[in-house]
């Protein structure tokens, strides 16, 4: 069974959701140099996996006319393996297959019913 482990926020004014998460939930928030801040709503080891088990972190970054509602992120062996799989049930591609510095890939689709959802494959 493929997990969920990770969630994206996707937000019209960064400025203002970050205040708003921060504010009402605490979370930490770090900005990247990708136009991307990651959302820690726990502790993560050295290899920024949360320390409790069956919690996950997420991102937050400005919404696009691909991704306008929040995005959950499942964990796949191959991502290459799994678009296909998605384009045969009628699903498509949003965003093809990147590489996310040295830790993974990461690729959106949509399913059936026009939701976005995140691949990640971690590079082995």
């Amino acid at each position: 069974m493929d997990k969920v482990i990770h969630f994206e926020i996707p937000v019209d004014d960064l400025k203002r959701a970050k205040k708003f998460y921060k504010d009402i939930f605490n979370w930490q928030l770090e900005d990247t140099n990708m136009d991307y801040t990651v959302v820690r709503t726990v502790p993560v080891d050295e290899k920024f996996m949360p320390k409790e088990a069956g919690a996950i972190n997420g991102g937050m970054f400005k919404r696009t006319k691909e991704v306008k509602a929040p995005v959950v992120a499942i964990n796949v062996n191959s991502i290459d393996k799994y678009i296909k799989k998605v384009v045969a049930a009628g699903g498509k591609v949003v965003m093809p297959k990147i590489e996310i510095g040295k830790n993974g890939y990461y690729a959106y689709v949509s399913d059936t019913e026009g939701n976005v959802v995140g691949l990640w494959e971690d590079i082995k």
